[in-house]
Formats: C-alpha cells, structure tokens, sequence
C-alpha cells in the first residue's frame, strides 16, 4: 500500500520541487515585460551613410558609400540619443583594435546621419559628443521635435552580481519590421579596474551595440558598448562587447551641448536628410 502511494504521488512531488524554479522563469519574463512595455519607446534607430577608403602600399581605392543602421537610445526628452562610437566611426575603431601595419590605412567620414522615429519620420541630426575612451557618441537631430520623447532615466541605475540576469531592448532593423525587442541575458563578471563595467554571456540574441540593459528591478544598468584592450601600438586582445554602467553613461551625458534652439518639424510628415554638422563634434 506505502509503495503504491509513494508511485502515485512522485509526479506530484516532482513538480513541487521545480516549483520554485518555474517561478523564477515566470518572475523575469513578467519584470522584463515591465521594462519593455516602459522603456521600448526610449529607443531608436539612427542610420548613416559613411564614405570609406582604403590604401595599401601607397594605391588607394575609390571612395564607397555605405548605409546601415544602428541602435541608440534616448537620454533626454529634447532628444539627445547614445549610442557605440564604434559604430559611428569604424575605421577609428579598426586603428584602435587592431596593430597597425604601417602599408594599410583605412579612413571613414560621416557623411550623412537621421534619426528614424517610431512613427516613420526621418529627422537630420548631428553627433554632438565623441567619448572615444567610453566608445560613446551623442546625437541630437538638428530641428527640435514636436514633442517630448520617452527617455532611459540615467539617474535610476541598477546593479547587477555574477550569474544575474538582465533584460536588453533593441530596435530590430528593416527587414525585421524595425520592431521592438527584448531578450534576457546573464552577467559573468563585474571589472572594477581601471574602469567599471560588466561582461555577460552574449546569450542575448536580438541584443545589438547600443543596446540599454536593465536591472530586475526595472533600473538602467547600462548601455552595450565594445571594449578594445591593450595600450597603442602593442599586442591587442580581441575586442570585447561589454556593458558599460548608466554611471558612466551619465558622466558623459552631461557634457553634451543643450537642446538646438530652432522651428519645431511636425510629425506628420518625414524630415528631409542633409548632411551633418560636425562643428560641434568633440572629444
């Protein structure tokens, strides 16, 4: 009769022991729908077109365009977005990743730069800000917009220990919808020298750079950035994807210019693109 029982009931005795973990998978998806359902319009795609050129041994190719589209966020209901530097610049990112061979250069200009809002108006902006250090750079568009945008609160920063789990959001690209996303990733470390910043387990597939990382608890922990080790001009390690805390983020943040003065454009119909002003670009 016990041992009848005892078949009977270890289903049920299984199920309760895994109980505590099916709640904590439960409990991440509803805190990460949270974050997303808050914080999904604070991010943005910023396309731009880049004239690159190559030279090997003194022969130098013919100047390409290029178009692609990177992922931002917004910091500052004016406008102001963040986003990889690497991005924005690759051939200066090259320079510092890789070791020089002195016969092989690569150059890139920036020649054209919108931010492509939710409701499919194309704006012109500018980089205002380089951190090349933090692999930052801040844009803003060049014509105020017509009204407040949702943005991260750089001043509500979460923390994160080993083996917690964080959600990303990202802005997918156009073959994808340009839809919103979200994807849970864990941490691996936590590096405090010689600047502070997190390593995850890259399990976050729909992640991009410049993508923001959350907290459980629904704070910014920060913005996914690439990470070049290795002083200039001597052997480098690979680049690294890190997540480079909302702290960090906030110190360079405030040195951007303050919010253009100019007409407001309406929503209603998209912006024309021109070529950025680069005047402002700093640092």
């Amino acid at each position: 009769m016990n041992t009848r029982f005892l078949v009977r009931t270890l289903p049920y005795l299984a199920l309760i022991a895994c109980w505590p973990a099916l709640g904590l998978g439960d409990e991440v998806a509803i805190k990460g729908q949270e974050i997303f359902d808050k914080y999904q319009n604070a991010i943005v795609t910023v396309q731009v077109v880049l004239k690159s050129s190559y030279s090997k041994d003194g022969k130098v190719s013919p100047p390409a365009e290029s178009k692609y589209e990177l992922t931002g966020a917004f910091v500052d209901p004016s406008g102001l977005i963040v986003l990889a530097h690497s991005g924005c610049d690759p051939a200066e990112f090259y320079k510092q990743a890789t070791t020089q061979y002195d016969g092989y250069k690569v150059e890139s200009e920036l020649v054209d730069l919108k931010v492509l809002l939710d409701d499919g108006t194309e704006v012109p902006g500018q980089i205002v800000l380089r951190d090349k250090d933090r692999d930052l750079a801040f844009v803003r568009p060049k014509t105020t917009l017509s009204h407040p945008v949702r943005a991260l609160d750089l001043s509500e920063q979460g923390s994160a220990k080993v083996l917690d789990q964080v959600i990303v959001l990202n802005r997918l690209n156009q073959s994808a919808g340009r839809a919103y996303s979200a994807t849970v990733a864990r941490i691996i470390a936590k590096v405090n020298k010689p600047r502070p910043f997190y390593l995850h387990d890259g399990s976050g597939s729909g992640a991009a750079l410049g993508s923001p990382v959350f907290s459980l608890d629904g704070k910014l922990l920060g913005l996914m950035l690439m990470r070049v080790g290795g002083p200039r001009g001597a052997y480098r390690e690979s680049p690294t994807s890190i997540i480079l805390p909302a702290e960090q983020i906030m110190k360079a943040a405030r040195q951007a210019p303050p919010a253009l003065k100019a007409a407001p454009v309406s929503s209603a119909s998209p912006a024309k693109g021109s070529a950025p002003d680069q005047s402002n670009q700093g640092q």
